[in-house]
């Protein structure tokens, strides 16, 4: 089997590239070097390779299901591959030292935990969660709250889930019923229903602390009446809290992953005189919607390496296959009896390789790149932390929903380069496939990241995102100019920044959002080919002129992408320029 992911490339993009070394003189991680940065990565390799990517097809092909006693059932060996996680202290890797974590860089532990996202999507997105839950508990809760909630969640014994999501609601958060009534001890009582709720049940840990998006009296419609609460299962003094499980979603993928829906405070248990989930506000009341934006763009990142790792692992079998797999005969060659040659050297397998190494390593790098402006927002201070924090915020729909989009696409390729054996279950790509679809959908859609960029992001404090998008790309451009191997990908990418500015200004120049957010997804796909264009020039500068096959192979990628994919950008900026109503003025009775 091959191997999930590429320590070679991670390496590469740590130190010859982002050169994490340097953050440890920073005070924050003053106590790590490369060694305790590398023992991380290794244990982590180690782990996923031996506890999480055996179980992935166990997982797949024994779905959780609600037992006699009405507990969720799953395999005992994802619940002993997750014990191992936890015993390895892999939990606490990014929390403060007074927390019991490691404080570790983002952009280390994010790059070890990609090791378990690609070997176990589902395993691993018990952890993601939990981690998730305690750093916005830890943000914003009171001392007895992470006293209580999050060392145990930083010890892995208590996981965290996040239940924003409703069923009649979906994405729309204005629209949730879910209520929450003070009863004057400081304590609330939550009554509603939520649904696509991951890890939402199960007996893998003690206790599973909930966040809950409910409205409060006093709030107000829409959005701006939403608070946020702690809904334990079980209550600090062990009593069950009313939560209740009422079914399983079956999936297409991540099967082993629980995605439940949930009632609070119908009755099936009795935690207090007063009927409702007994729950605890988190910060203060109707502000809960911008507190959960913590968790949420936290896991818009960690999305995008979900869908990253599990397009690399895809990527990387279907090298495997590639080399091993012999199949026909040069194009050129006319004798009938010459030996099969791998499928590798026809060029159409080549381009598949080539299309998915230029995803999968580029999504990784720009990945890694806005987990490294985490730890700059972190650490930096004046105008270095602001402006990572505002690059940060204009990157995060598309570290989101790129990866989501081309790393599929990837598991694709994958599928096809197996040929009839991709199609079946007996090979993993087609897992990868069904997995990986998800990430498109959760944690804000394709078509909402493409609003929010669009909407949002670009546009906020006078356009300042956007021209510090184009000024940090133009320091690259300026680089690479200076370079006879790079100036013409310097030029191309230039010219693509120019047109992705002009193209904003233009469709916001009409003053009407409907017609200016129209193509706003055809926007953010041009907007996220010209970022992963900049991803990959800046790599191609670390490269410089070292050689061998590795560094071949980072030149070739770069040329792949320039040549074949950056000019999808800017045919998707000419329409979105052009204020196509195509979509707009369809009338729903055409259809």
């Amino acid at each position: 089997m091959a191997a999930p992911l590429s320590r070679r490339d991670l390496e590469f993009l740590l130190y010859e590239w982002l050169d994490v070394e340097k953050l440890t003189s920073r005070e924050r991680f003053g106590e790590h070097s490369r060694d305790t940065f590398d023992a991380v990565l290794a244990l982590s390799e180690d782990l996923a390779t031996k506890r999480f990517a055996p179980f992935n097809k166990l997982g797949d092909q024994n779905e959780p299901y609600v037992g006699d006693d009405g507990t969720v059932v799953l395999p005992e060996e994802i619940g002993s591959g997750i014990a191992e996680f936890v015993k390895a202290g892999l939990m606490a890797g990014s929390f403060d030292d007074d927390l019991g974590g490691m404080q570790l860089p983002t952009v280390v532990n994010r790059a070890a935990m990609a090791w378990f996202q690609a070997a176990n999507a589902a395993m691993s997105s018990y952890t993601f969660l939990t981690v998730g839950n305690a750093n916005l508990i830890a943000e914003y809760g009171t001392p007895e709250q992470i006293d209580t909630w999050v060392r145990p969640m930083v010890e892995g014994r208590f996981f965290g889930t996040m239940c924003l999501s409703e069923p009649q609601a979906g994405s729309s958060l204005a629209d949730i019923t879910t209520k929450a009534e003070p009863i004057g001890d400081g304590t609330y009582r939550v009554t509603g229903t939520k649904m696509w709720i991951s890890a939402g049940d199960h007996e893998l840990s003690e206790n599973i602390v909930h966040l809950v998006l409910a409205k409060a009296p006093g709030g107000g419609p829409g959005v701006k009446g939403i608070s946020l609460f702690i809904v334990p299962k079980y209550l600090a003094d062990g009593t069950r809290n009313d939560v209740a499980l009422v079914g399983l979603n079956h999936k297409m993928g991540n099967r082993a992953t629980t995605n439940t829906l949930l009632n609070f405070g119908d009755g099936t248990h009795s935690p207090a005189t007063e009927s409702g989930a007994v729950a605890f506000l988190v910060g203060e009341e109707h502000r809960g919607l911008s507190y959960m934006f913590k968790m949420m763009n936290e896991a818009r990142i960690g999305v995008g390496f979900l869908a990253t790792s599990l397009g690399y692992a895809g990527y990387l079998a279907s090298l495997e296959y590639a080399k091993v797999r012999t199949q026909g005969r040069p194009v050129d060659q006319k004798d009938p009896g010459a030996k099969p040659i791998p499928i590798i050297e026809h060029t159409d397998v080549k381009r598949m390789l080539l299309a998915q190494k230029s995803y999968v390593e580029g999504a990784l790098a720009l990945g890694l790149y806005c987990s490294k402006l985490v730890d700059e927002q972190t650490t930096a201070t004046g105008d270095d932390e602001a402006r990572a924090g505002l690059l940060l915020d204009v990157l995060t729909p598309i570290a989101k929903s790129w990866p989501s989009q081309w790393c599929l696409e990837a598991n694709s390729l994958a599928i096809q380069i197996h040929g009839g054996y991709g199609y079946t279950k007996e090979f993993d790509v087609e897992q990868y496939y069904r997995d990986n679809r998800l990430n498109p959908i959760h944690e804000g859609t394709h078509g909402i990241h493409g609003l929010d960029l669009l909407g949002r992001k670009v546009i906020m404090q006078g356009g300042a995102g956007l021209a510090l998008l184009a000024e940090t790309i133009g320091d690259t451009v300026e680089r690479a100019s200076a370079e006879e191997s790079t100036a013409g990908h310097a030029a191309d990418l230039r010219a693509a920044v120019d047109q992705l500015v002009a193209t904003t200004t233009q469709v916001w120049s009409t003053g009407d959002p409907s017609v200016a957010l129209a193509n706003s997804t055809a926007y953010l796909e041009s907007a996220g080919h010209i970022v992963l264009a900049w991803m990959w020039l800046d790599q191609l500068l670390a490269v410089g002129d070292r050689t061998g096959d590795f560094y071949d192979g980072k030149r070739a990628a770069t040329r792949y992408f320039f040549r074949y994919e950056l000019p999808k950008a800017l045919a998707g900026l000419t329409l979105v320029a052009a204020l196509d109503r195509t979509t707009l003025d369809a009338e729903p009775a055409w259809f």
